[in-house]
């Protein structure tokens, strides 16, 4: 097993990373998040996940031991394979994914590409008592995609008519994008996607 690559940076995507250590490439299947944190490093250290299957070796990388061992508890659950749990970790921070498992809150993983309600339902119920072993009580604070803010905007869309599942939807993306805005600025950006 490949536990980490350490070596200088020879091509770099939003997906895909290739590391030169000693002269052999690896090519690292990455996440987004893993991206962001690698910035502009020539040299750096990725911890590995190595996933054999029938037709194919691939190499998973993670930035930090965190987001490694929450891909391992998503590849575990029945029916997310290693791409899916890779979009997991490109849609959302790790302390975030962590959160809305550990607060039941299962409507924000379905907002995730590919993860339908079941999914997203089967990801709490499997994964809610690992991960609060994982972590301690104080380390979720309150889930960062509600606010005041974003209540109140909710409960607008809601009032104009929107069903609360499709609002609370284009809602998450918004604030993704544009943490702190305003309800006034939430609602009409929503307004447009909706």
């Amino acid at each position: 097993m490949i536990a980490h690559l350490q070596g200088r940076v020879s091509l770099k995507s939003p997906a895909y990373v290739v590391i030169d250590c000693a002269g052999v490439g690896y090519g690292v299947q990455i996440s987004l998040n893993t991206y962001e944190k690698m910035g502009d490093a020539k040299e750096l250290k990725l911890l590995t996940h190595l996933s054999i299957k029938e037709d194919s070796h691939t190499l998973y990388g993670f930035m930090d031991e965190e987001e490694r061992q929450l891909f391992l508890l998503l590849i575990g659950v029945n029916g997310v394979g290693t791409n899916t749990a890779r979009m997991i970790l490109s849609s959302l921070k790790p302390s975030e994914i962590k959160a809305a498992i550990v607060e039941g809150n299962w409507t924000i993983l379905k907002t995730i590409k590919g993860i339908g309600p079941k999914t997203a339902q089967r990801l709490v119920i499997d994964l809610q008592d690992k991960v609060k072993k994982t972590e301690s009580a104080d380390a979720f604070q309150p889930s960062s995609f509600t606010s005041p803010a974003f209540d109140e905007a909710l409960s607008a869309l809601i009032t104009l008519g929107f069903n609360k599942a499709e609002a609370e939807r284009g809602l998450l993306k918004i604030k993704q994008q544009n943490p702190d805005s305003s309800v006034e600025q939430l609602v009409k950006l929503t307004l447009k996607t909706l």
